[in-house]
């Protein structure tokens, strides 16, 4: 059985659980439910053990790996200027998207209350203020950047991990090659760790959800099918006018007829929710189908890979939004410049696997506030993170295969090769990056 689909199991079964030790009241069955509790917060420590070493790793790999900055030329300022406008665009939509939809709002008093104590290690109680604008502002300046992974404050953390990365650029490659070459290995050190832990969501997610049932009832299962509905529909919403309108405008390519062209890669991603996978893919459907450049495609798309995900924007600001509502934590000016902000850091961390957004969103609810809530409240989006995952992987992918389209015009002043093809035909196959045989 696959682990999104155990996890799908422990769901049902934490639902089930639940709901029949509410019908029970203060039986057996519901001291059971109470007693099993801790195996749902050392889960959720667990996965918040991993964030330091992964946010810091992948940021400095991303950055450093890039080369001499200065010397990027015309492709890489029109490709970060491409990726940071897209990725901002996305967090923005997805913020409106909750805020319009009151995402964690509507709970009754008492199931609101039952939820954050359910969630939260040790009933902590709901977060009442946020930081002011002036604050956030002086707290993404970094003054000691270990002391901010010790004390968990990932947004300053992740900036000086930005300056230093920036400063490996101008070092002369025999010496920045043994920096990236450990942060990659660090890296990659933290997705075999994720993977393991992640063996445990299905059990902690039946857990955690069965303790959520039988203090709250269904109206925290209604509240979280709505988030689902208004992430995906915010997803759905950038890439039909974001990325549509910058293929149309900027690489002047039918929409219809490009999706047909990279349907396999889109697929792939969709279905593995891993855009690593389906980053083999996305170059040979870019270069040979749509006939673009071979200098943009080997810079652009492996690149998005790891610093552009739309997708992952609109999720993480939505998903900001509505924990945020769920504490109690009000929304001002401050916390909504925050989120926007965060989210394009937070959106550049993690690899192209799945389940590394989920742990980087920490960094956008600790970035307003929500401190030890963050990891609790992740815990409850968990058991409805995978089809998520799925969209917003596959929004990442199509939104760098758009940028790649428009560099490549921009760059050459044509639309990519008229006669290119426009399905994927039958390709050979080739090996994907984690060794597993892609079928074309």
């Amino acid at each position: 059985m696959k682990p999104h689909t155990q996890i799908l199991v422990g769901l049902a079964a934490g639902v089930a659980v639940g709901g029949v030790a509410r019908m029970q009241g203060s039986g057996w069955l519901d001291a059971a439910v109470v007693g099993v509790q801790p195996l749902g917060t050392i889960f959720i420590r667990l996965i918040t053990m991993v964030v330091i070493p992964l946010v810091v790793a992948s940021l400095f790999v991303g950055v450093a790996s890039l080369g001499d900055i200065g010397r990027l030329g015309r492709i890489g300022g029109k490709t970060f200027a491409y990726f940071l406008g897209t990725t901002i665009v996305a967090a923005v939509i997805g913020l409106a998207a909750a805020l319009v939809a009151h995402l964690g709002q509507g709970f009754a008093p008492g199931v609101r209350d039952a939820l954050v104590n359910q969630a939260g290690p040790g009933g902590a109680p709901a977060v009442e203020t946020a930081p002011t604008l002036m604050q956030t502002l002086i707290s993404m300046v970094p003054q000691n950047p270990i002391a901010a992974a010790a004390q968990g404050d990932l947004l300053p953390l992740i900036i000086a991990v930005c300056i230093f990365a920036a400063a490996a650029t101008v070092l002369p490659e025999a010496r920045r090659r043994p920096l990236v070459e450990f942060c990659e290995s660090v890296n990659a050190l933290s997705m075999v760790v994720i993977r393991w832990f992640m063996r445990l969501a299905p059990v902690a997610v039946g857990v955690l959800i069965a303790g959520t049932v039988a203090t709250s009832g269904a109206a925290f299962l209604e509240g979280l099918f709505r988030y689902v509905l208004v992430v995906v529909a915010a997803i759905g919403a950038h890439v039909l006018t974001t990325l549509a309108l910058a293929l149309r405008a900027g690489a002047g390519l039918p929409v219809v007829g490009f999706v047909r062209a990279v349907s396999d890669a889109l697929l792939l991603a969709f279905s593995t929710a891993s855009s690593s996978v389906a980053l083999p893919v996305s170059m040979r459907a870019a270069t040979e189908r749509l006939g673009l450049r071979q200098d943009v495609v080997s810079f652009v798309i492996p690149a998005g890979v790891t610093l552009n995900k739309n997708g992952a924007a609109v999720y993480k600001a939505a998903t900001a939004v509505f924990i945020a509502h769920l504490y109690g934590l009000l929304l001002g000016p401050a916390q909504l410049l925050a989120i926007v902000v965060t989210t394009v850091m937070a959106s550049s961390a993690g690899a192209g696997v799945p389940g590394s957004s989920l742990v980087t969103t920490l960094i956008v609810l600790d970035a307003i506030g929500l401190g030890p809530h963050a990891a609790a409240g992740i815990a409850l989006v968990v058991a409805v993170d995978r089809p998520l995952d799925m969209c917003r992987t596959t929004a990442n992918t199509l939104g760098n295969l758009v940028g790649a389209a428009w560099i490549s015009r921009s760059e050459s002043g044509r639309a990519p090769l008229a006669g290119a093809a426009t399905s994927p035909g039958d390709l050979p196959s080739i090996s994907s990056p984690v060794g597993e045989e892609v079928a074309w």
